[in-house]
């Protein structure tokens, strides 16, 4: 019996119920791309595919800027540069909705606060769990950082390979794309610029 479930209906299973439109545009594209949806390996699969799909998406739900507005002035009087880097994310093409898979460094040079280091991650994954582009990315996570914590400097590069040219169209495996954003000092300063790139290991 299948387990698919309509838009009024609950999930025995305890799952968010997928309205059954959704569901039905899930089995047209596996139809269309050659299988029957009907099968019973495919019987649970629209409602899978859809819940997957909220949760990629889940960036839409919140405001990235939120995790920025608890902020701590008394850093004893630190002003160097605050750097978190490798940070893995996962987000997905807007133009064939495929995977991007990389990671991140985000860096600011302080004004007269900071905030807690896993906020600058939060900020990453909060833009990332939406339909992308990869130089839009790079800026919203900038933008953001120097819109909330007005700092001196923000530098953001990420690295990341696309599915869309590793997995079709190219299909060329093993190629990474990055992108930048400088903003304040490390804009300005070219000192500052190749200090930030080169603790990020970009120097």
């Amino acid at each position: 019996m299948s387990s698919l479930v309509g838009p009024d209906e609950d999930d025995p299973r305890g799952k968010p119920p997928v309205p059954e439109n959704v569901q039905d545009a899930i089995r047209t594209l596996i139809e269309w791309a050659g299988d029957d949806p009907s099968r019973e390996g495919l019987l649970d699969t629209p409602a899978r595919v859809a819940r997957a799909w909220k949760e990629y998406c889940l960036g839409y739900d919140e405001d990235p800027a939120y995790h920025l507005s608890r902020v701590f002035e008394e850093v004893g009087g630190y002003n160097e540069i605050v750097l978190l880097k490798d940070i893995p994310f996962q987000s997905h093409c807007e133009h064939h909705m495929a995977p991007i898979i990389g990671k991140a460094a985000i860096a600011y040079l302080p004004s007269d606060r900071v905030v807690g280091i896993s906020k600058l991650a939060r900020v990453l994954h909060g833009y990332a769990r939406r339909l992308q582009v990869q130089e839009r990315l790079t800026a919203e996570v900038a933008d953001c950082i120097w819109d909330n914590l007005q700092p001196q400097g923000v530098a953001v590069v990420i690295e990341a390979a696309h599915s869309c040219m590793t997995a079709r169209g190219v299909r060329t495996p093993g190629v990474s794309m990055i992108t930048s954003r400088m903003m304040g000092t490390f804009l300005e300063d070219q000192r500052s610029r190749e200090e930030v790139m080169g603790l990020m290991g970009y120097g």
